[in-house]
């Protein structure tokens, strides 16, 4: 059974940026983007090594997820880790409903 939550309004997602929004109960911000009219939703913590992602992501422009600190990406496509198989970038499920995003977390 999915735990869906809503995380914003589909307005708040800007195509192209990385943005983080704080889920009640949720331990990190759940990030979402949009990237060629696609919405991508994923934790807000680089697999790696805890790193935040609202401070140190960054949208590289072939849609990938590159995290500052230590230089991993993250295909936003599959999750794949570039620097690491064993590594993996965890996307949720997105739903529209009306003008809110929501988003399984389970």
């Amino acid at each position: 059974m999915a735990l869906r939550v809503r995380v914003c309004e589909i307005t708040d997602v800007v195509p192209g940026e990385l943005r983080g929004f704080a889920v009640p109960g949720v331990t990190w911000p759940v990030m979402v983007t949009s990237l060629e009219g696609v919405l991508v939703a994923f934790p807000g913590v680089c697999p790696h090594d805890d790193v935040s992602l609202v401070d140190y992501g960054v949208l590289d422009p072939d849609r990938m997820l590159r995290c500052r600190v230590h230089g991993y990406r993250f295909d936003l496509d599959t999750g794949a880790c570039m620097h690491m198989p064993s590594l993996h970038l965890r996307r949720y499920k997105i739903t529209v409903v009306g003008t809110e995003l929501f988003v399984d977390l389970l």
